[in-house]
């Protein structure tokens, strides 16, 4: 897996947005990205040194339209520390 396909995009939520000013940005990934590989993928994208990672698997919530059923799809969410004084210009913006 390329170090580009490893972040799918970030998650940008009110509390994702509060972690920010403690220095954890959290994204999406894919169900087989390791910790490893997401640590690799931040450090060489945005030029930053990662003190920690946590993943957490979401499961797809079970959605109805009328009488039909259907089921969201599961994923990956990563929080990534980053080293104290480092910051990602990406989501300064937001």
């Amino acid at each position: 897996m390329e170090l580009r396909d490893v972040l799918i995009r970030p998650v940008i939520t009110e509390k994702s947005t509060m972690l920010m000013s403690e220095g954890k940005y959290t994204f999406r990934v894919p169900l087989t990205a390791t910790k490893v590989q997401v640590r690799q993928a931040v450090e060489k994208i945005f030029n930053v040194k990662v003190e920690k990672v946590a993943t957490i698997r979401v499961l797809g919530k079970v959605k109805r339209m009328g009488r039909y059923q259907g089921k969201r799809s599961d994923y990956k969410k990563a929080i990534v520390t980053l080293k104290a004084g480092e910051s990602i210009e990406f989501f300064e913006g937001v």
